[in-house]
């Protein structure tokens, strides 16, 4: 059993924001493969279903990003499961916009949400950095983070999301390598 979580702040005046694309990747593959309804667990929204041969919960914290941690633990705490079971999908300012990587361990770089994973269970844990770009400044960062994506983004934050979903079997298998090179495929074409 794997544990995926989407990092986002909740309610609907977010729900667009840059710093919300981590929520959109885990709806997206619960869409496309067919979860089962959200319950309310944790803290947060809970979606339970297989991708491949792999039980796969996927959660939503509804802490609010700075408490992410809190949310995340109870669900780990709860199934039973060690950090190698999770995987965490957010918002990366020192990435392209719609590049996606994936990263194991390291520090938060000023994200909120990764700072308090960090501080409830440590950093050993599977990252899909979902690139928003930077604004140039650090004094746009938080301006930057928490607006909208933009009309003209619309498409390939779609088609970023749809290629996650479509490859996140890869994931699911522990293929990493794979998956950012099929999902990058996906996205030329």
């Amino acid at each position: 059993m794997q544990l995926w979580v989407g990092l986002g702040n909740p309610g609907p005046q977010y729900a667009m924001h840059r710093h919300n694309v981590g929520f959109m990747a885990v709806d997206t593959i619960a869409e496309v493969h067919g979860f089962g309804p959200v319950q309310k667990k944790f803290q947060g929204w809970l979606q339970e279903g297989r991708i491949g041969g792999e039980k796969i919960l996927l959660l939503k914290p509804a802490t609010f990003m700075n408490e992410s941690g809190r949310s995340v633990g109870e669900a780990l705490r709860f199934y039973k499961l060690d950090l190698s079971a999770l995987t965490v999908f957010h918002d990366e300012l020192d990435l392209a916009p719609f590049k996606v990587k994936v990263k194991h361990g390291g520090g938060h770089a000023g994200h909120n949400g990764l700072r308090s994973i960090g501080q409830h269970l440590g950093s050993e844990y599977r990252r899909i950095r979902l690139g928003i770009g930077h604004p140039g400044h650090k004094d746009r960062v938080t301006g930057y983070v928490l607006g909208n994506f933009a009309k003209t983004e619309m498409d390939p934050l779609a088609d970023m999301l749809g290629a996650i979903a479509a490859e996140a079997d890869r994931l699911a298998a522990g293929d990493d390598a794979r998956f950012m090179s099929d999902v990058a495929l996906r996205q030329q074409g």
